[in-house]
């Protein structure tokens, strides 16, 4: 089966395999960390070269190093054959490289056209309506949707990053690096994204793509090199790989494959939402009507781009967020939307889209783990602090958190962190787990790890709502879908008779009768 997707490659030209770029020893090290080991990568003219490799494999290290964001300790760069020093970005963009980093380069307080017109002119004013126009062309040109008027600082992180991309897009440069570019883009998205970044290549471009989807990958591009701690574990041309050899690559180890294996047998309605509306930035409304219900033992998935009321209704469920009207019930108990204590009381477990802000980094793993159960570990008054570390110690050995009780959190990699929120929230056994983007950011291993636990809590008879901006991990282990536009519940689908076409279709605000699937 061909498993490179709609956007064929052309056989290459002979010609075009020199090296646009080559990275010869480069090694870098964080004290007695060593981030880049010798690293040895060729990036020839005109290809899409994806790197890949679990968190902390030196991917990102490596990119900050061809972009003059951070200095090598040994090794060279060579461009068209020639070896230069980049001390800086200025460097690099003078070098014809450009790249899109995981931390946004945004101004917050001026508009999307501002922002893409920053560092592109000589003098001090700005011409607003030809920036807007440009924007407005530029957007259009490369098939991503953004605002030119609107202010970057309003923006959801979704629509951010777009920005971003459309602003490495529209800048000329012969070296494209792009980390996670797919993140928020719906399936006609991406497939306009492939088809421009193939123009581009096409075109003697050479693109560096850096992404955990492996389906993209043997999508896209024309070679892979994997990075494992540090070092490259191998580089092939796609075609000779599959997505089992390269999640092996990674880990260093065959992986399972996680994915629903059974029809879920719909238990009583457990969560019931009826109504729901919510107010958004400055007052807008940001949930409009939404009704749904989960049963016990199954998956409702919730499909939708960034910044469509997905974040605003985790938070209302959470009890971070006052509903504006509705209602919402957890086994028969209506909730009056009083807080985050509320839901806890009423079974509801949730486990937020931004991991880092649901810890405290600079407390204890131990102490994290109990924070949203203190007064369990109260004794005349006082923490017991005996009873708080083993705990620790036997939530760590049963979820497989790489850290002691004593370290901080803040020292974890991404994908403890989240196995530190799933072990204090699924130990207490909640009744509804409402999940946002769980695995966003994290390696093949701790994706693997965190669906093998949904579907296990899943088993056990939780009602588990999973917003989540991955079709694919949607697809993989919701039983139901509901899809989300500007607030409103557009589509009502089964799984099986879900497609990622139909879904960006209806998550693009189009075909919005296609909703004869099983109500959610």
């Amino acid at each position: 089966m061909d498993t490179r997707g709609p956007i064929g490659r052309e056989p290459r030209d002979a010609a075009s395999d020199a090296p646009v770029v080559e990275l010869t020893g480069i090694t870098k090290r964080f004290g007695d960390l060593v981030a880049n080991d010798r690293i040895e990568l060729s990036l020839r003219r005109g290809e899409i070269h994806a790197l890949l490799g679990e968190n902390g494999a030196g991917k990102t290290t490596l990119m900050r190093i061809l972009y003059g964001l951070t200095a090598p300790d040994a090794g060279e760069i060579r461009i068209d054959g020639r070896a230069v020093t980049i001390r800086s970005p200025k460097d690099a963009i003078a070098a014809g490289i450009g790249m899109v980093t995981q931390h946004f380069a945004l101004v917050r307080p001026m508009t999307v056209a501002e922002n893409l017109t920053l560092g592109r002119g000589r003098g001090v004013k700005l011409d607003l309506r030809r920036a807007e126009a440009a924007a407005r062309e530029a957007s259009e040109r490369f098939g991503i949707r953004v605002r030119p008027d609107a202010r970057v600082g309003d923006l959801s992180v979704g629509e951010q990053q777009r920005v971003e991309v459309l602003k490495a897009l529209a800048r000329d440069c012969r070296v494209l690096i792009l980390d996670e570019p797919t993140a928020v883009l719906v399936p006609q998205e991406v497939d306009a994204l492939f088809a421009t970044l193939r123009r581009l290549a096409e075109g003697g471009m050479t693109v560096v793509f850096i992404s955990h989807k492996l389906g993209e990958v043997l999508s896209i591009t024309d070679r892979v090199t994997v990075l494992r701690r540090g070092r490259v574990a191998g580089t092939a041309e796609t075609p000779d790989v599959g997505e089992r050899t390269l999640a092996e690559m990674m880990v260093g180890r065959p992986t399972i494959g996680v994915t629903r294996r059974d029809k879920a047998s719909r238990g009583r309605g457990v969560l019931r939402v009826d109504g729901l509306a919510a107010a958004g930035a400055h007052g807008l409304p940001a949930l409009r009507d939404v009704s749904l219900e989960v049963a016990a033992g199954e998956i409702v998935g919730v499909a939708g781009v960034s910044g469509n009321g997905q974040t605003e209704l985790v938070e209302v469920l959470s009890g971070t967020r006052r509903p504006t009207g509705g209602s919402i019930e957890v086994d028969g108990r209506r909730l009056g939307g009083r807080g985050v204590p509320e839901a806890l009381g009423a079974g509801i477990g949730r486990i937020a889209e931004d991991r880092h802000a649901s810890v405290v980094g600079d407390l204890s793993v131990a102490y994290n783990l109990v924070l949203e159960r203190l007064d369990d570990f109260r004794r005349g008054g006082r923490l017991d602090q005996r009873a708080i570390r083993a705990h620790a110690q036997e939530l760590i050995e049963r979820f497989g958190i790489r850290a002691r009780p004593d370290d901080p959190v803040r020292t974890l990699s991404g994908g403890n962190i989240q196995k530190v929120l799933l072990a204090r929230v699924l130990s207490r056994e909640p009744k509804v787990l409402v999940v946002s983007q769980p695995t966003r950011g994290l390696d093949v291993g701790a994706t693997e790890y965190v669906r093998s636990q949904l579907l296990a809590q899943r088993a056990r008879g939780a009602a588990i709502l999973l917003v989540s901006e991955d079709l694919d991990e949607l697809l993989t282990l919701a039983d139901r879908l509901i899809v989300l536009y500007e607030g409103r519940v557009v589509g009502r689908l089964d799984v099986g008779e879900a497609d990622p076409a139909r879904l960006g279709l209806l998550m693009a605000g189009r075909d919005a009768e296609a909703t004869s699937g099983a109500a959610a």
